[in-house]
């Protein structure tokens, strides 16, 4: 089945390329300013100078060599390329088809079609690196993505992936059905059973592994821990062992307690996180990544307009984030896109810059910050030389008006142009 929707995609995309534009000499670029991602001052009249795929010199001296090319981005801040950390890739909005719908009733090839068009859409709106947390009952096919992207059938930002979430058996869903229907992620039980899991996972191509901490057990009832103390721990001690990082969907306050005594690296949206449970966080350095854009999406699918007064999960979202902050843990940019819009991606950053992150400190979670949760602060994230050339301008200056992240006008991700996209 993995193998058709593989070729579907391939056939009905692959169009010259991946629409991005093959540059064999330097680039200078030539924006009023550089945000580079770590210091909260912008710098006035810097300089990018670009080879191949990496960046080589930044700075306000910079002269463009010999035989290269130079852009000049006046009124734009040039900045690194954006990064999210919590994407489905094979979801769309959830004002569109339900989650369940999605899940039993749209094909393998559609899903994993529509998953082309949503990498390219958020690629185009300068998001230059993802992590997929869960391909929501669509098997493996985000490995066959990831593959398509880095040999450049498609355009997309660099992806991570995690295969199937793993799931306590009975916890998920799609539940409420007189038969036996496919379900969202992989069902595991018992420490041998979790471990077993995990390895599955990263043999089929997975770069973290995602656990769900808790979960409602039925419909309409509360989230509740789902794995016991014993099995999270032997997971993520599996998946480190492996040389993987772990992401933890936990909502309540004991679902997070027992992901963060586990080892978990992130926790993913703690929407009744305490002061408590973030204290812990910040003692064992869990990094936090709230999805604000996905318990804001929702809450306006089920009719709220976006003013006073907030619903009531709204308004836990937003204590649960000032606790947060208030503790001091790491925070991790990530909307949970697809239960909104892919390509929409920037509404996490403009979130948490507007509930009180302010817009530097979201755009520095956003870059050299989510670098950093991946490991890979020597790879992306700053505008540094010797990094990946993964660069985005905006019109105006994000620092000052957050919202510019959302007016892009030029893409590189590894030094090749993805600007036509849009």
């Amino acid at each position: 089945m993995f193998g058709r929707a593989l070729a579907v995609m391939a056939a009905l995309l692959m169009m010259p390329a991946t629409n991005a534009q093959d540059v064999s000499h330097p680039i200078l670029l030539v924006p009023d300013r550089v945000f580079d991602g770590v210091d909260p001052k912008p710098h006035e009249g810097w300089k990018v100078l670009v080879e191949g795929e990496k960046i080589v010199a930044a700075g306000p001296d910079v002269t463009a060599p010999v035989g290269s090319e130079t852009i000049a981005l006046p009124g734009t801040t040039l900045m690194p390329g954006l990064i999210d950390l919590h994407v489905h890739l094979f979801l769309h909005p959830y004002d569109e088809t339900s989650w369940n719908d999605q899940v039993v009733t749209e094909p393998l090839a559609l899903r994993t079609a529509r998953a082309v068009a949503a990498a390219r859409a958020t690629l185009a709106a300068g998001f230059t690196t993802v992590r997929d947390l869960g391909t929501e009952g669509a098997l493996d096919a985000d490995a066959g993505l990831k593959a398509a992207i880095a040999q450049g059938i498609v355009p997309g930002p660099r992806l991570l992936i995690a295969n199937r979430a793993l799931v306590a058996t009975g916890a998920y869903g799609p539940k409420g059905y007189a038969f036996e229907v496919p379900q969202g992620a992989e069902e595991v039980s018992g420490v041998e059973g979790v471990v077993a899991g995990v390895r599955r996972q990263i043999a089929r191509g997975a770069d973290w592994v995602k656990f769900y901490a808790d979960y409602r057990w039925g419909p309409g009832e509360p989230s509740r821990a789902t794995f016991s103390q014993e099995e999270l721990a032997a997971g993520i001690a599996a998946a480190h062992d492996a040389g993987r990082k772990v992401a933890v969907h936990a909502s309540t306050p004991e679902g997070m307690r027992r992901a963060i005594l586990a080892g978990a690296d992130t926790i993913e949206h703690g929407n009744d996180g305490t002061a408590e449970v973030f204290a812990l966080m910040k003692a064992r350095g869990v990094a936090y990544c709230p999805t604000l854009a996905a318990s804001d999406a929702i809450a306006h699918y089920a009719g709220w307009n976006g003013v006073a007064p907030e619903p009531a999960a709204i308004a836990a979202k937003r204590a649960s984030f000032a606790a947060a902050r208030k503790a001091g843990v790491q925070m991790c940019a990530g909307g949970d896109t697809g239960v909104f819009a892919h390509g929409r991606n920037a509404r996490e950053i403009e979130l948490m810059a507007e509930w009180g992150l302010g817009p530097v400190q979201a755009l520095i979670v956003a870059t050299s910050g989510n670098a950093a949760i991946l490991g890979w602060q020597d790879r992306i994230g700053a505008v540094r030389p010797g990094l990946a050339a993964d660069l985005i301008a905006v019109d105006g200056d994000p620092t000052k008006d957050i919202a510019a992240i959302e007016r892009v006008s030029l893409v590189l991700k590894a030094g090749k142009r993805f600007d036509s996209l849009r």
